[in-house]
């Protein structure tokens, strides 16, 4: 089902992104063509702005392309990563922009060029670019939504500064026609400030998510109270988000009881993944560690001493316990890492006929120069229930 909604989205992004780069080689022509005509520095610059939003369409068919592809060999967490990276590119690209509008405009405010009057056919032109621009910018706004794609949301963005550098050439043209020059210098100055905060902005998140920056701590409490709600959870710690071209990754350590079985607590963790899931759709990827105690702000385990395996512990407690009954009648070995011991669990028959906490006492007596050894618990099983199938 998530594959079918990735390719549907993907599907989906193609097409709007193809229907603009069909939009911008048109007004890119016809701007330049009707600029020659007329004898307009500004329209021709405008067509060679919409020539440069056809370079971007195509930047953003390939990220979407490649970027939203399963993962491989050698991306083993997918290629969202792609898309963030055309987004840095394109809010770049918008600094740039905004940095040549600004500057052209100065130049021309200050140096006082005279702009002769385009006629009506220019501005007849500048008009129709300015409100397909911006049903292109409104367009690719409710997919990227729809999708989730911040690189669409980039890219409508562009849209959005070509839309505002139309509207510049627009003032310009009017102002030329009725001999105010200098307003397009000054429009233009306004609309290069607003395309670079557009930019900047574009630029901040997509670096805030290159560098793995966490979700909000309300949606991080919203998924740590909805892990905390699965029955046999005791607590969770260690709730980490990240994030990857709109999607969500998480990993926690779920605390559950220490002596139950590890296939109740992995399925436990397994509840936990799938109503995080549900609780939060933009969710692509979740792992839990499961904790049979709380070990929260103890670092990470690697990097500490650990405690012997079976092979060892089974080596250490038959040298000091192959004389007793229990350990000669023993049927189950059962371990627990707890508290930084080693605690032991002997099933045993009901062969020897002692109570169990005196027979715990004993073992726990010709074990005692074992520093790692914690509790010792003695469990007797009947011969019904041994013999049961």
């Amino acid at each position: 089902m998530t594959q079918m909604i990735e390719q549907h989205h993907s599907q989906e992004a193609k097409r709007v992104t193809y229907i603009g780069a069909w939009l911008d080689g048109i007004l890119s022509v016809v701007k330049v063509a009707i600029g020659f005509m007329v004898g307009s520095a500004a329209l021709i610059a405008d067509g060679i702005h919409s020539l440069s939003d056809l370079v971007t369409d195509g930047f953003v068919l390939a990220a979407i392309h490649y970027g939203r592809q399963e993962p491989d060999i050698d991306h083993h967490y997918g290629h969202g990563r792609i898309e963030t990276l055309t987004t840095l590119l394109l809010g770049s690209v918008l600094i740039f922009v905004a940095g040549g509008i600004a500057w052209s405009s100065l130049d021309r405010l200050f140096s006082g060029t005279e702009v002769g009057a385009p006629g009506m056919l220019a501005i007849i032109v500048a008009i129709l670019a300015l409100l397909s621009k911006e049903w292109i910018f409104r367009y690719t706004m409710r997919v990227a939504k729809r999708v989730n794609s911040k690189l669409l949301e980039a890219n409508a963005w562009h849209s959005r500064s070509d839309a505002l550098s139309t509207a510049v050439v627009l003032v310009a043209l009017i102002g030329a026609q009725f001999g105010f020059g200098w307003l397009d210098a000054v429009a233009a100055i306004v609309v290069g400030l607003l395309v670079g905060k557009v930019g900047w902005d574009l630029l901040w998140e997509s670096a805030r998510e290159l560098v793995d920056t966490a979700l909000p701590e309300d949606v991080q409490q919203q998924m740590h109270d909805v892990a905390c709600s699965v029955p046999g959870v005791d607590s969770v710690h260690d709730l980490r988000t990240r994030q990857s071209a709109g999607w969500v990754m998480v990993d926690l350590h779920v605390v559950v009881g220490p002596k139950i079985t590890v296939s109740e607590a992995h399925e436990i963790g397994n509840e936990v993944s799938r109503r995080l899931r549900n609780g939060f759709p933009l969710l692509t990827d979740v792992i839990f560690h499961v904790d049979p105690e709380d070990d929260a702000g103890e670092g990470d385990p690697s990097r500490l001493p650990g405690l012997p395996l079976r092979p060892e512990v089974e080596a250490a407690l038959n040298e000091r316990w192959y004389r007793h009954p229990v350990w000669r009648t023993l049927s189950e070995l059962q371990l627990h890492y707890l508290d930084d011991k080693v605690s032991v669990s002997l099933i045993i028959g009901d062969a020897v006929n002692q109570p169990p906490q005196c027979l715990a006492s004993q073992l726990k007596s010709l074990a005692s120069d074992i520093e790692w050894l914690g509790h010792v618990e003695i469990l007797f099983i009947t011969r019904a229930a041994s013999n049961a199938p």
